[in-house]
């Protein structure tokens, strides 16, 4: 809450900046500065409406006192005293309203002070000329296209969390960072300058790109297949839950994981998606990198369809309460069921979990809590250019300690970005005493409890093949060349 500086000390209401709890910097929940000046405005419209009673009530008494005025000059058993205690409490009263509308005032003031502030901040992260400022001087020597694939092992060592975020608000450097060859550029900047699109967002780029130089990007209906059904011991808390997330990716490729329980005399359903899997993209796995794309650029939707029809099949009735859980690019899908109406008209979301995803353009529907976790040494959260909202509702904890890939081992998109380590930091956030990831966690408990006998049913998503063009029976078969887009966002 707030810090209220006492009346008649002069200083100013200022909000409480929430602490870090070890390595962990915890933003948004009901610790939150955006909540706190939530309740001071709230608080002030409070104060605004004793005000007003106060002075319904000093008019009354004024009423009152001249009602009694033609008696003051009696002698004082006909009642003088009356009147002159009858004044003395208008004024009393009168001193209390002031005091209430100038507390009041300082309150909205300093919400108006914060949200431009914040709006200067948000200006400040999406200029381009900041964004560039960013790039290590020997890459502005490059090619247009030379930062290189963010694929590649090497890549996170350039940018961290928000040296990614701030790059991504910058139009030109989003095609650099999606990898895509010259000519896809030129002809993406071309379409670019005829329509006044200028600094776009991913989302913008990515449909611009499938609505021209890049076809292929175009998301395609995925359908679900039961595999398999098993029981297990589920653990609920929030790293339990990323572990059967590390559990599906390595079950195969194209799976997510459907857990049906139970927690306080009703059912509930955990929808686990895994991070991305590099092959042939564009293929029939629509967790390869062009789902990125549609998670990204289309919100999901035929991913979204497809997890609707696993709960069906899983047995998830209308109505159900459901829990979303996914890693990198399964955070995406996981965090756009949030915002699809179709999935929220058949069942009742109540809580998203996500790991390095980068999901802060994602505002889920009023009433859905989500928990956000992101590495500062990891790019991948910040690749969509978008900080999350600061709300009640929504809470993103950056991970600010030091990690480093294990020896011998892939570092894949650098350590930061490691399943492994978000859920170690899962478990500081579970142990943590931060108010906002208390209130998050039990959101969470209050669905799936802590856990125990599950039943869980792997599903096989799978891309439909793409169209064949008039008079072109190859180009369905063929395979997606090397410069196609890789966008940054997935494992």
């Amino acid at each position: 809450m707030a810090e209220l500086t006492p009346p008649g000390s002069g200083g100013p209401l200022r909000p409480v900046e929430p602490a870090s709890d070890g390595f962990l910097a915890v933003r948004g929940g009901v610790g939150g500065i955006a909540f706190q000046l939530e309740e001071l405005a709230a608080g002030a419209i409070e104060l605004d409406g004793l005000a007003r009673e106060l002075s319904s009530v000093e008019l009354d008494a004024y009423k009152v006192w001249t009602e009694l005025g033609p008696y003051q000059n009696d002698p004082p058993s006909s009642g003088l005293e009356t009147v002159t205690a009858v004044w003395e409490g208008r004024r009393a009263v009168a001193a209390v309203r002031e005091e209430l509308q100038e507390i009041a005032s300082q309150v909205q003031a300093c919400q108006r002070d914060y949200d431009v502030a914040e709006q200067r901040s948000v200006a400040g992260l999406r200029s381009g000329a900041d964004a560039l400022r960013l790039l290590p001087a020997q890459l502005t020597d490059l090619h247009l296209g030379g930062l290189g694939d963010p694929f590649r092992a090497d890549f996170s060592r350039l940018l961290n969390r928000d040296g990614m975020e701030e790059l991504t608000g910058n139009y030109p450097v989003i095609l650099c960072l999606l990898g895509v060859n010259s000519q896809a550029i030129l002809g993406a900047v071309t379409m670019a300058a005829a329509t006044g699109m200028k600094g776009s967002g991913v989302p913008d780029v990515i449909r611009m790109l499938a609505g021209g130089v890049m076809p292929q990007l175009r998301p395609r209906p995925v359908t679900a297949t039961a595999t398999s059904a098993s029981v297990i011991t589920l653990d609920a808390s929030p790293a339990g839950l990323l572990a059967r997330a590390r559990a599906v990716d390595e079950d195969g490729r194209g799976k997510i994981e459907v857990i049906r329980t139970e927690h306080g005399g009703r059912e509930a359903f955990v929808v686990i998606v895994p991070g991305t899997q590099p092959g042939d993209a564009g293929g029939p796995n629509p967790f390869d990198e062009h789902g990125i794309a549609e998670g990204l650029g289309y919100g999901s939707a035929h991913t979204s369809a497809a997890i609707r029809e696993a709960l069906r099949q899983a047995g998830a009735e209308a109505g159900a309460q459901v829990v979303a859980v996914g890693y990198s690019q399964g955070g995406i899908h996981a965090m756009n069921l949030s915002q699809d109406k179709a999935f929220l008209a058949d069942y009742d979301l109540k809580y998203v979990l996500t790991a390095g995803s980068p999901v802060g353009g994602i505002n889920p529907e009023p009433g859905i809590s989500s928990l956000h976790l992101e590495h500062r040494q990891d790019w991948v959260p910040g690749a969509d250019g978008a900080p999350g909202s600061d709300t009640r509702d929504r809470v993103t904890v950056t991970l600010q300690n030091r990690v480093l890939t294990p020896m011998g081992e892939d570092p894949g998109l650098g350590p930061g970005h490691r399943l492994t380590n978000y859920e170690a930091g899962a478990r500081a956030v579970s142990a943590s005493g931060d108010p906002s990831l208390v209130a998050s966690t039990a959101v969470l408990a209050g669905v799936v409890g802590s856990g125990g006998a599950a039943t869980a049913t792997r599903f096989q998503l799978v891309r439909t093949p793409k169209p064949q063009e008039p008079g072109r029976p190859d180009v369905a078969a063929r395979p997606v060349e090397k410069s196609d887009i890789r966008p940054p966002g997935g494992r």
